[in-house]
Protein backbone atom coordinates (compact mmCIF):
# COMPACT_ATOMS: atom_id res chain seq x y z
CA UNK A 1 0.00 0.00 0.00
CA UNK A 2 1.53 3.28 -0.82
CA UNK A 3 -0.67 5.30 1.95
CA UNK A 4 0.67 4.67 5.33
CA UNK A 5 -0.87 2.59 7.19
CA UNK A 6 -3.52 3.76 10.40
CA UNK A 7 -5.43 2.43 12.62
CA UNK A 8 -9.03 1.57 11.47
CA UNK A 9 -11.47 0.48 13.28
CA UNK A 10 -14.80 1.33 11.90
CA UNK A 11 -17.34 -0.47 11.72
CA UNK A 12 -20.98 -0.41 9.94
CA UNK A 13 -22.74 0.93 12.80
CA UNK A 14 -20.02 3.70 12.74
CA UNK A 15 -20.57 4.20 9.01
CA UNK A 16 -23.90 4.19 9.68
CA UNK A 17 -23.77 6.76 12.18
CA UNK A 18 -21.38 9.16 10.03
CA UNK A 19 -24.01 8.82 7.00
CA UNK A 20 -27.13 9.52 9.39
CA UNK A 21 -25.30 12.11 11.02
CA UNK A 22 -24.45 14.06 7.58
CA UNK A 23 -27.77 13.12 5.42
CA UNK A 24 -30.65 14.09 8.37
CA UNK A 25 -29.71 17.16 8.86
CA UNK A 26 -31.47 20.99 8.36
CA UNK A 27 -32.77 19.95 5.34
CA UNK A 28 -35.33 17.06 7.02
CA UNK A 29 -37.23 20.55 8.70
CA UNK A 30 -37.75 22.09 5.46
CA UNK A 31 -39.29 18.96 3.35
CA UNK A 32 -42.73 19.63 4.35
CA UNK A 33 -42.50 23.23 3.10
CA UNK A 34 -40.96 21.45 -0.24
CA UNK A 35 -44.39 19.07 -0.65
CA UNK A 36 -46.51 21.74 -0.05
CA UNK A 37 -44.85 23.37 -3.43
CA UNK A 38 -45.09 20.21 -5.26
CA UNK A 39 -48.28 18.51 -4.07
CA UNK A 40 -49.29 15.38 -3.20
CA UNK A 41 -48.29 13.20 -6.47
CA UNK A 42 -44.82 15.66 -7.42
CA UNK A 43 -43.49 15.85 -4.05
CA UNK A 44 -43.07 11.95 -2.64
CA UNK A 45 -41.47 11.41 -6.23
CA UNK A 46 -39.26 13.88 -6.12
CA UNK A 47 -38.15 12.96 -2.69
CA UNK A 48 -37.66 9.40 -3.94
CA UNK A 49 -35.90 10.03 -7.22
CA UNK A 50 -33.70 12.44 -5.53
CA UNK A 51 -32.60 9.56 -2.90
CA UNK A 52 -32.30 7.05 -5.92
CA UNK A 53 -29.42 9.37 -7.22
CA UNK A 54 -27.89 9.73 -3.72
CA UNK A 55 -27.83 5.77 -4.09
CA UNK A 56 -26.43 5.40 -7.27
CA UNK A 57 -23.31 8.22 -6.16
CA UNK A 58 -22.66 5.85 -3.27
CA UNK A 59 -22.44 2.80 -5.08
CA UNK A 60 -20.29 4.14 -8.00
CA UNK A 61 -17.88 5.63 -5.20
CA UNK A 62 -17.43 2.59 -3.81
CA UNK A 63 -15.70 1.07 -7.10
CA UNK A 64 -13.61 4.73 -6.77
CA UNK A 65 -12.02 4.12 -3.11
CA UNK A 66 -8.88 1.89 -4.65
CA UNK A 67 -7.13 2.97 -7.55
CA UNK A 68 -3.84 1.09 -9.08
CA UNK A 69 -0.91 1.90 -10.25
CA UNK A 70 1.34 0.04 -12.83
CA UNK A 71 4.61 1.59 -10.45
CA UNK A 72 3.53 1.87 -6.89
CA UNK A 73 0.90 -0.60 -6.42
CA UNK A 74 -2.93 -0.09 -5.09
CA UNK A 75 -3.58 3.37 -3.51
CA UNK A 76 -5.95 4.45 -1.09
CA UNK A 77 -8.42 7.15 -1.78
CA UNK A 78 -9.45 8.36 1.58
CA UNK A 79 -10.86 11.50 0.40
CA UNK A 80 -13.10 12.99 -2.56
CA UNK A 81 -10.54 14.58 -3.67
CA UNK A 82 -8.10 12.57 -3.69
CA UNK A 83 -9.96 9.91 -6.11
CA UNK A 84 -10.98 12.49 -8.51
CA UNK A 85 -6.78 13.20 -8.77
CA UNK A 86 -5.49 10.13 -8.78
CA UNK A 87 -8.64 8.68 -11.71
CA UNK A 88 -9.37 12.03 -13.75
CA UNK A 89 -6.20 13.93 -12.99
CA UNK A 90 -4.97 17.42 -11.84
CA UNK A 91 -7.07 19.65 -13.95
CA UNK A 92 -10.12 17.83 -13.01
CA UNK A 93 -8.96 17.75 -9.42
CA UNK A 94 -8.03 21.69 -9.33
CA UNK A 95 -12.03 22.43 -10.25
CA UNK A 96 -13.25 19.34 -7.80
CA UNK A 97 -11.63 21.07 -5.11
CA UNK A 98 -13.00 24.56 -5.32
CA UNK A 99 -16.61 22.67 -5.56
CA UNK A 100 -15.56 20.56 -2.63
CA UNK A 101 -14.94 23.59 -0.74
CA UNK A 102 -17.66 25.50 -1.54
CA UNK A 103 -19.92 22.68 -0.23
CA UNK A 104 -18.22 22.59 3.38
CA UNK A 105 -18.88 25.58 3.28
CA UNK A 106 -22.20 25.92 2.58
CA UNK A 107 -23.16 23.49 5.29
CA UNK A 108 -21.00 25.54 7.57
CA UNK A 109 -23.52 28.48 7.17
CA UNK A 110 -26.42 26.42 6.29
CA UNK A 111 -26.08 24.73 10.27
CA UNK A 112 -24.77 27.86 12.08
CA UNK A 113 -28.73 29.41 10.34
CA UNK A 114 -30.55 26.42 11.42
CA UNK A 115 -28.86 26.12 15.40
CA UNK A 116 -29.59 29.44 15.54
CA UNK A 117 -33.23 29.55 14.04
CA UNK A 118 -34.09 26.19 16.90
CA UNK A 119 -32.34 28.13 19.73
CA UNK A 120 -34.24 31.35 19.31
CA UNK A 121 -37.18 28.91 18.72
CA UNK A 122 -36.58 27.39 22.09
CA UNK A 123 -37.17 30.57 23.70
CA UNK A 124 -40.07 31.63 21.35
CA UNK A 125 -41.89 28.61 22.37
CA UNK A 126 -41.12 29.53 25.63
CA UNK A 127 -42.70 33.16 25.76
CA UNK A 128 -46.29 31.99 23.64
CA UNK A 129 -46.45 29.07 26.46
CA UNK A 130 -46.34 31.72 29.23
CA UNK A 131 -47.84 35.14 27.15
CA UNK A 132 -50.24 33.22 24.88
CA UNK A 133 -50.22 32.87 21.23
CA UNK A 134 -50.94 36.09 20.25
CA UNK A 135 -47.84 37.69 21.49
CA UNK A 136 -45.50 38.95 19.21
CA UNK A 137 -42.29 36.91 20.82
CA UNK A 138 -40.17 38.23 18.85
CA UNK A 139 -36.33 37.35 18.93
CA UNK A 140 -33.31 38.00 16.79
CA UNK A 141 -30.78 35.38 15.44
CA UNK A 142 -27.59 36.85 16.06
CA UNK A 143 -26.50 35.95 19.55
CA UNK A 144 -27.42 32.71 19.07
CA UNK A 145 -25.38 32.39 15.82
CA UNK A 146 -22.37 33.85 17.76
CA UNK A 147 -23.08 31.19 20.26
CA UNK A 148 -22.91 28.19 17.73
CA UNK A 149 -20.31 29.44 16.23
CA UNK A 150 -18.40 30.10 19.72
CA UNK A 151 -19.10 26.45 20.45
CA UNK A 152 -17.55 25.59 17.16
CA UNK A 153 -14.75 27.08 17.46
CA UNK A 154 -13.94 24.94 20.41
CA UNK A 155 -15.42 21.98 18.99
CA UNK A 156 -13.23 22.68 15.87
CA UNK A 157 -9.78 21.56 17.67
CA UNK A 158 -10.86 17.76 17.17
CA UNK A 159 -7.97 16.86 15.27
CA UNK A 160 -9.71 14.82 13.05
CA UNK A 161 -11.97 13.25 11.26
CA UNK A 162 -11.72 9.77 12.86
CA UNK A 163 -11.47 11.52 16.25
CA UNK A 164 -15.48 12.61 15.78
CA UNK A 165 -17.02 8.78 15.63
CA UNK A 166 -18.63 9.59 19.16
CA UNK A 167 -19.77 13.14 17.70
CA UNK A 168 -21.16 11.75 14.95
CA UNK A 169 -23.30 8.99 16.85
CA UNK A 170 -24.79 11.34 19.47
CA UNK A 171 -25.58 13.65 16.42
CA UNK A 172 -27.24 10.33 14.80
CA UNK A 173 -29.56 9.88 17.78
CA UNK A 174 -30.47 13.41 18.09
CA UNK A 175 -31.24 13.47 14.35
CA UNK A 176 -33.58 10.33 14.70
CA UNK A 177 -35.13 12.05 17.57
CA UNK A 178 -36.34 15.21 16.30
CA UNK A 179 -37.39 13.68 13.37
CA UNK A 180 -39.38 11.72 14.64
CA UNK A 181 -41.04 13.97 16.72
CA UNK A 182 -41.52 16.58 14.17
CA UNK A 183 -43.52 13.23 11.92
CA UNK A 184 -45.75 12.09 15.37
CA UNK A 185 -46.33 15.99 15.75
CA UNK A 186 -47.58 16.41 12.33
CA UNK A 187 -49.83 12.94 12.47
CA UNK A 188 -51.09 14.35 15.70
CA UNK A 189 -51.83 17.21 14.31
CA UNK A 190 -53.71 15.18 11.24
CA UNK A 191 -55.67 13.26 13.82
CA UNK A 192 -56.66 16.71 15.78
CA UNK A 193 -58.22 18.22 12.21
CA UNK A 194 -59.69 15.04 11.27
CA UNK A 195 -58.69 15.41 7.49
CA UNK A 196 -55.63 15.23 5.40
CA UNK A 197 -54.70 18.63 3.97
CA UNK A 198 -53.15 19.84 0.68
CA UNK A 199 -53.64 19.15 -3.28
CA UNK A 200 -51.97 17.23 -5.75
CA UNK A 201 -50.79 20.50 -7.14
CA UNK A 202 -49.89 21.72 -3.95
CA UNK A 203 -49.67 25.59 -2.96
CA UNK A 204 -51.77 27.68 -5.50
CA UNK A 205 -49.79 30.82 -6.66
CA UNK A 206 -50.97 34.45 -8.21
CA UNK A 207 -49.30 33.93 -11.34
CA UNK A 208 -47.61 30.77 -13.18
CA UNK A 209 -44.28 32.09 -13.21
CA UNK A 210 -44.54 32.17 -9.25
CA UNK A 211 -45.06 28.72 -9.18
CA UNK A 212 -42.24 27.95 -11.49
CA UNK A 213 -40.05 29.66 -8.76
CA UNK A 214 -41.91 27.96 -6.04
CA UNK A 215 -40.90 25.07 -7.37
CA UNK A 216 -37.83 25.27 -8.01
CA UNK A 217 -36.43 26.32 -5.06
CA UNK A 218 -38.77 23.39 -3.54
CA UNK A 219 -36.42 20.85 -5.33
CA UNK A 220 -33.09 22.62 -4.16
CA UNK A 221 -34.33 22.16 -0.43
CA UNK A 222 -34.89 18.57 -1.43
CA UNK A 223 -31.41 18.10 -3.51
CA UNK A 224 -29.92 19.77 -0.19
CA UNK A 225 -31.59 17.15 2.31
CA UNK A 226 -30.03 13.87 0.58
CA UNK A 227 -25.79 14.00 -0.32
CA UNK A 228 -23.52 12.45 1.30
CA UNK A 229 -21.09 11.68 -1.67
CA UNK A 230 -18.51 14.35 -0.38
CA UNK A 231 -17.73 12.36 3.07
CA UNK A 232 -18.09 8.91 1.72
CA UNK A 233 -14.42 8.15 0.85
CA UNK A 234 -13.51 9.31 3.85
CA UNK A 235 -16.52 7.25 6.22
CA UNK A 236 -14.65 4.20 3.68
CA UNK A 237 -11.30 4.86 4.81
CA UNK A 238 -12.11 4.59 8.75
CA UNK A 239 -13.36 0.65 8.46
CA UNK A 240 -11.23 -2.19 8.92
CA UNK A 241 -10.13 -4.21 5.98
CA UNK A 242 -12.01 -6.98 6.86
CA UNK A 243 -14.69 -7.41 5.69
CA UNK A 244 -13.94 -5.58 2.79
CA UNK A 245 -14.60 -2.03 3.15
CA UNK A 246 -16.56 -2.02 -0.70
CA UNK A 247 -19.14 -4.50 1.10
CA UNK A 248 -19.36 -2.74 4.35
CA UNK A 249 -20.56 0.77 2.48
CA UNK A 250 -23.19 -0.65 0.09
CA UNK A 251 -25.04 -2.19 2.95
CA UNK A 252 -24.14 0.85 5.27
CA UNK A 253 -25.74 3.22 2.07
CA UNK A 254 -28.56 1.33 1.70
CA UNK A 255 -29.81 1.27 4.99
CA UNK A 256 -28.58 4.87 5.43
CA UNK A 257 -30.99 5.98 2.62
CA UNK A 258 -33.77 3.79 3.36
CA UNK A 259 -34.15 5.07 6.57
CA UNK A 260 -33.69 8.63 5.83
CA UNK A 261 -36.11 8.41 3.17
CA UNK A 262 -38.54 6.91 5.51
CA UNK A 263 -37.95 9.89 7.76
CA UNK A 264 -38.25 12.47 5.06
CA UNK A 265 -41.34 11.09 3.81
CA UNK A 266 -43.02 10.96 6.98
CA UNK A 267 -41.67 14.27 8.59
CA UNK A 268 -43.04 15.65 5.19
CA UNK A 269 -45.79 13.98 4.47
CA UNK A 270 -47.24 14.44 7.98
CA UNK A 271 -46.44 18.20 7.98
CA UNK A 272 -48.09 18.88 4.62
CA UNK A 273 -50.80 16.95 5.82
CA UNK A 274 -51.27 18.58 8.85
CA UNK A 275 -51.24 22.42 7.89
CA UNK A 276 -51.99 22.15 4.17
CA UNK A 277 -51.49 25.47 2.08
CA UNK A 278 -50.18 27.17 5.85
CA UNK A 279 -46.93 24.89 5.85
CA UNK A 280 -44.37 26.64 7.69
CA UNK A 281 -40.43 26.84 6.26
CA UNK A 282 -39.40 24.86 8.85
CA UNK A 283 -41.42 22.63 11.02
CA UNK A 284 -40.26 22.65 14.05
CA UNK A 285 -39.59 26.41 14.16
CA UNK A 286 -42.46 27.89 12.45
CA UNK A 287 -45.14 27.41 14.70
CA UNK A 288 -47.50 25.44 13.08
CA UNK A 289 -47.22 23.30 16.79
CA UNK A 290 -47.39 25.61 19.62
CA UNK A 291 -48.16 22.67 22.25
CA UNK A 292 -46.91 20.44 24.29
CA UNK A 293 -43.90 23.16 24.30
CA UNK A 294 -41.58 21.32 26.23
CA UNK A 295 -41.60 18.69 23.79
CA UNK A 296 -41.28 21.66 20.90
CA UNK A 297 -38.30 22.64 23.08
CA UNK A 298 -36.18 18.91 23.30
CA UNK A 299 -36.85 18.71 19.70
CA UNK A 300 -35.09 21.85 18.55
CA UNK A 301 -32.71 21.12 21.26
CA UNK A 302 -31.75 17.75 19.17
CA UNK A 303 -31.33 20.12 15.84
CA UNK A 304 -29.06 22.03 17.86
CA UNK A 305 -27.24 19.03 19.26
CA UNK A 306 -27.06 17.07 15.61
CA UNK A 307 -26.02 20.03 13.94
CA UNK A 308 -22.83 20.64 16.03
CA UNK A 309 -21.17 17.33 15.30
CA UNK A 310 -22.77 17.66 11.73
CA UNK A 311 -20.78 21.27 11.42
CA UNK A 312 -17.84 19.08 12.40
CA UNK A 313 -18.23 15.57 9.99
CA UNK A 314 -18.26 18.07 7.12
CA UNK A 315 -15.63 20.63 8.54
CA UNK A 316 -12.64 18.12 9.09
CA UNK A 317 -12.00 17.09 5.71
CA UNK A 318 -11.35 20.73 5.36
CA UNK A 319 -9.11 21.17 7.85
CA UNK A 320 -7.15 18.25 7.00
CA UNK A 321 -7.22 19.25 3.16
CA UNK A 322 -5.92 22.92 3.98
CA UNK A 323 -3.84 22.17 6.78
CA UNK A 324 -2.17 18.92 5.16
CA UNK A 325 -1.73 21.13 2.25
CA UNK A 326 0.28 24.36 4.61
CA UNK A 327 1.94 21.42 5.97
CA UNK A 328 4.11 20.34 3.12
CA UNK A 329 4.62 24.16 1.98
CA UNK A 330 5.99 24.56 5.69
CA UNK A 331 7.74 22.18 6.56
CA UNK A 332 9.86 23.26 9.21
CA UNK A 333 7.38 25.80 10.74
CA UNK A 334 6.59 25.67 14.99
CA UNK A 335 3.84 27.41 14.10
CA UNK A 336 2.35 25.13 11.61
CA UNK A 337 3.84 21.69 13.47
CA UNK A 338 4.72 23.18 16.77
CA UNK A 339 2.13 21.79 19.64
CA UNK A 340 1.30 23.93 22.18
CA UNK A 341 2.48 22.19 25.81
CA UNK A 342 0.06 23.55 27.70
CA UNK A 343 -2.84 21.16 25.90
CA UNK A 344 -0.97 18.40 25.22
CA UNK A 345 -3.67 15.84 24.79
CA UNK A 346 -5.82 17.98 21.68
CA UNK A 347 -2.63 18.27 19.93
CA UNK A 348 -2.97 22.07 19.33
CA UNK A 349 -1.52 24.24 17.56
CA UNK A 350 -1.22 27.68 16.61
CA UNK A 351 -1.93 26.97 12.92
CA UNK A 352 -4.39 24.91 13.16
CA UNK A 353 -5.91 27.48 16.19
CA UNK A 354 -6.32 30.15 14.15
CA UNK A 355 -7.19 28.65 10.77
CA UNK A 356 -10.03 26.97 11.98
CA UNK A 357 -11.13 29.82 14.06
CA UNK A 358 -10.89 31.93 10.83
CA UNK A 359 -13.15 29.37 9.31
CA UNK A 360 -16.22 29.76 11.59
CA UNK A 361 -15.40 32.88 12.41
CA UNK A 362 -16.05 33.23 8.39
CA UNK A 363 -19.54 31.15 8.60
CA UNK A 364 -20.97 33.18 11.12
CA UNK A 365 -20.43 36.67 9.56
CA UNK A 366 -21.79 35.05 6.57
CA UNK A 367 -25.09 33.13 7.88
CA UNK A 368 -25.62 36.54 10.12
CA UNK A 369 -26.05 38.52 6.86
CA UNK A 370 -28.12 36.20 5.26
CA UNK A 371 -30.29 34.63 7.50
CA UNK A 372 -32.61 33.19 5.13
CA UNK A 373 -33.52 29.55 5.78
CA UNK A 374 -35.64 28.18 3.46
CA UNK A 375 -34.06 30.39 0.69
CA UNK A 376 -29.94 29.69 2.00
CA UNK A 377 -31.08 25.95 1.90
CA UNK A 378 -32.21 25.83 -1.53
CA UNK A 379 -29.56 27.70 -3.14
CA UNK A 380 -27.14 25.33 -0.87
CA UNK A 381 -28.66 22.37 -2.52
CA UNK A 382 -28.56 23.37 -5.90
CA UNK A 383 -25.25 24.77 -5.72
CA UNK A 384 -23.21 21.96 -6.30
CA UNK A 385 -25.26 18.97 -6.42
CA UNK A 386 -24.33 17.71 -9.67
CA UNK A 387 -20.72 18.02 -9.78
CA UNK A 388 -20.61 16.58 -6.44
CA UNK A 389 -23.20 13.51 -6.53
CA UNK A 390 -23.45 12.97 -10.34
CA UNK A 391 -20.95 14.26 -12.87
CA UNK A 392 -17.56 13.74 -10.92
CA UNK A 393 -18.80 9.84 -9.37
CA UNK A 394 -19.84 9.22 -12.89
CA UNK A 395 -16.74 10.40 -14.67
CA UNK A 396 -14.51 8.24 -12.31
CA UNK A 397 -16.84 5.12 -12.59
CA UNK A 398 -16.27 5.09 -16.52
CA UNK A 399 -12.67 6.14 -16.01
CA UNK A 400 -12.09 2.98 -13.32
CA UNK A 401 -13.92 0.42 -15.44
CA UNK A 402 -12.59 1.52 -18.73
CA UNK A 403 -15.73 1.74 -20.67
CA UNK A 404 -15.34 3.46 -23.72
CA UNK A 405 -17.73 6.44 -25.33
CA UNK A 406 -20.75 5.53 -26.98
CA UNK A 407 -21.08 2.18 -25.30
CA UNK A 408 -24.81 1.61 -24.21
CA UNK A 409 -23.39 1.85 -20.74
CA UNK A 410 -21.38 5.28 -21.28
CA UNK A 411 -24.20 6.86 -22.72
CA UNK A 412 -26.76 5.72 -20.16
CA UNK A 413 -24.47 7.16 -18.11
CA UNK A 414 -24.29 10.41 -19.69
CA UNK A 415 -27.83 10.85 -20.39
CA UNK A 416 -28.48 10.24 -16.50
CA UNK A 417 -25.57 12.86 -15.97
CA UNK A 418 -27.54 15.29 -18.53
CA UNK A 419 -31.05 14.90 -17.21
CA UNK A 420 -29.77 15.50 -13.61
CA UNK A 421 -28.06 18.90 -14.69
CA UNK A 422 -31.03 20.28 -16.55
CA UNK A 423 -32.94 19.74 -13.05
CA UNK A 424 -30.52 21.10 -10.82
CA UNK A 425 -30.06 24.15 -13.02
CA UNK A 426 -33.59 24.69 -12.67
CA UNK A 427 -33.33 24.73 -9.16
CA UNK A 428 -30.32 26.57 -8.70
CA UNK A 429 -31.90 29.55 -10.46
CA UNK A 430 -35.21 29.61 -8.76
CA UNK A 431 -33.26 29.13 -5.13
CA UNK A 432 -30.92 32.31 -6.47
CA UNK A 433 -33.84 34.50 -7.05
CA UNK A 434 -35.77 33.50 -3.35
CA UNK A 435 -32.72 34.43 -2.06
CA UNK A 436 -31.96 38.08 -3.88
CA UNK A 437 -35.90 38.49 -2.94
CA UNK A 438 -35.78 37.83 0.73
CA UNK A 439 -32.75 39.66 1.29
CA UNK A 440 -33.69 43.01 -0.11
CA UNK A 441 -37.72 42.28 0.07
Amino acid sequence: MCVPQTKRTGTIWTALAHIITAVIGSGVLSLAWSISRLGWIAGPLTMLAFASVTLTSAFLLCNCYKSSDPNNGVYRNGSYLDAVQRILGKKSAWFCGIIVRINFIKLGIVYTITSAISMRAIQRSNCFHNKGHKDACKYGNTYYMIAFGTIQVIVSQIPDFRNTEWLSVIAAIMSFTYATIGSALGLAKVIENGEIKGTIGGVPTSTVVDKIWSISQALGDIAFAFPFSLIFLEIMDTLRPNPPEKVIMKKASVVAVFVTTFFYLCCGGFGYAAFGNSTPGNLLTGFGFYEPYWLIDFANACVVLHLVGGYQVFSQPLFAGIEKSIGKKFPNSAFVHGTLKQLPVLRLNLMRLSLRTTYVAFTTGFAILFPYFNQVVGVAGAINFWPVVVYFPVEMYLAQKGIVPWTSKSVIFRVYSFVTLLVILFAFVGSIKGLITARFS
